[in-house]
């Protein structure tokens, strides 16, 4: 398992770069993840999202598709694309530390 430097710890991921134990993320890590997903920064609304993330991934055991995040995160479908325009359920999973979510390519 490939093992990566992030906010200067090193961090478990798969091959593509999501970490493989969430409980090793931490809100400065995000803001790392974030930018090397080009996002120069994460407003609240950003927060808001991955919070939610965070909460559903370990009530769950996956992360939350993004029809899901847009009807219960109380950020709309639209907003999603637009806080994380690269994909918001595979990027918003990244950032938030979680593994990919199912169905996402």
């Amino acid at each position: 398992m490939p093992t990566t430097l992030i906010s200067g710890r090193p961090i478990d991921v798969n091959d593509e770069g999501f970490l493989t134990e969430p409980d090793q993320w931490t809100r400065e890590m995000a803001v790392e993840l974030a930018r090397d997903a080009g996002i120069d920064e994460l407003t609240p609304q950003h927060w808001q999202v991955i919070d939610f993330i965070r909460k559903e991934y370990f009530e769950k055991g996956t992360g939350p598709t993004v029809r899901v995040l847009g009807k219960t995160s109380g950020v709309s479908v639209k907003e999603l694309y637009q806080l994380f325009p690269k994909g918001p359920a595979k990027v918003a999973a990244k950032v938030a530390g979680i593994p990919k979510p199912r169905g996402c390519i």
